[in-house]
């Protein structure tokens, strides 16, 4: 019987749900100079589908986990599965790793059942909370799991772009939180699966770690790989994505490109420093929304300039003015919060 990975990779389930901060945010946008365009979906539209969910239902006893889905991957793209937390985010994975079965509808993976061994062995997953010992070094770890696929990639290959050249010979219990996030990469990415599933990969990486992995991804489906991605970092989601399905109450509520799902929220945000209090930007004509964020505030609204009219008219030394339109964050929330849900990003 063909050898997989050992479950402990993949069972462990999307456990850490984490927020970056302001300041990372920031960092993050200013990295994410590759956007997706949307000629690449219409790039893919006719390709197969590599894995399938086809009026899939899950119950947990008497919680719905998810509701008669319909969701497909397809080969060659980046698709980034997004909800708040409970959403059936991690159940959807589950099922197409074959670690669970539905109560109804049917899971495929390269056409056939997720648990069958040669589809496995085409399959590559790095799950948020994974499990290795501890005192294998990196280098042995990345080469036990080659061991498992009949075509593996090069060692140094996989290190290089992993970024873990320096850390070969290093202990995986002597890595910081993202040295280990490398490895787990790393060994869901040797065997050279076609469809490889990335549970937030990014977490606990700075920024340069971040984009480089980014780059590795992009490389990755530019020779054909297929990317399934779960991720908080909605510009993560935003930079590579082809296409973005948003779960909720376990049900696809929307789907399209990043683009797309982004014009589901029209409207603009203006950011500013401004004396006036965010009781009198409510009271404004057009005003939707006010957020406070330390000396500064964001206002949401359907156009901008009125408002900003009317802000330097009440407020002359107002300072910090941006207006920018209404991004992927903005339209989770909108789309989350529609359908009842506590949307936590």
């Amino acid at each position: 019987m063909a050898l997989v990975p050992p479950r402990a990779i993949v069972e462990d389930a999307i456990a850490v749900e984490k927020k970056p901060g302001a300041l990372e945010n920031a960092m993050i946008a200013a990295i994410a100079d590759q956007p997706t365009q949307p000629e690449t979906l219409q790039r893919v539209t006719a390709t197969p589908t590599v894995a399938s969910l086809a009026g899939v239902s899950k119950n947990y006893d008497a919680v719905k986990a998810l509701v008669s889905v319909d969701f497909n991957v397809r080969a060659g793209e980046v698709v980034a599965l997004l909800g708040p937390n409970g959403a059936g985010k991690t159940t959807a994975v589950k099922l197409l790793l074959g670690l669970m079965t539905p109560n109804s509808g049917k899971v495929q993976v390269f056409g056939a059942d997720p648990t069958n061994p040669d589809n496995r062995l085409r399959t590559g997953a790095m799950l948020q909370v994974g499990r290795v010992p501890e005192t294998l070094r990196v280098r042995e770890h990345i080469d036990l799991f080659s061991t498992y696929y009949r075509r593996h990639l090069p060692i140094a290959d996989v290190l290089a772009a992993a970024g873990l050249e320096k850390l070969r010979d290093r202990k995986f219990g002597e890595l910081s939180g993202g040295q280990k996030q490398r490895v787990l990469f790393a060994l869901a990415s040797c065997g050279d699966p076609d469809l490889i599933f990335l549970d937030e990969p990014t977490v606990g990486l700075d920024v340069e770690a971040r984009r480089m992995l980014w780059d590795e991804i992009r490389r990755m489906v530019s020779r054909g790989k297929t990317v399934l991605l779960t991720t908080h970092y909605l510009q993560e989601a935003d930079a590579l994505a082809d296409r973005i399905a948003v779960i909720n109450q376990g049900k696809i509520i929307a789907e399209g490109t990043p683009s797309e799902i982004k014009a589901q929220t029209s409207g603009k945000k203006i950011r500013c420093i401004t004396s006036l209090s965010a009781d009198a930007l409510r009271r404004l004509p057009g005003v939707r929304e006010v957020h406070e964020d330390r000396n500064a505030v964001e206002i949401h609204a359907a156009e901008a300039e009125a408002i900003v009219r009317e802000l330097l008219a009440l407020d002359a030394g107002l300072t910090g003015l941006e207006i920018s339109s209404a991004g992927l964050e903005e339209a989770f929330l909108a789309l989350t919060h529609d359908t009842g849900a506590t949307a936590a990003v």
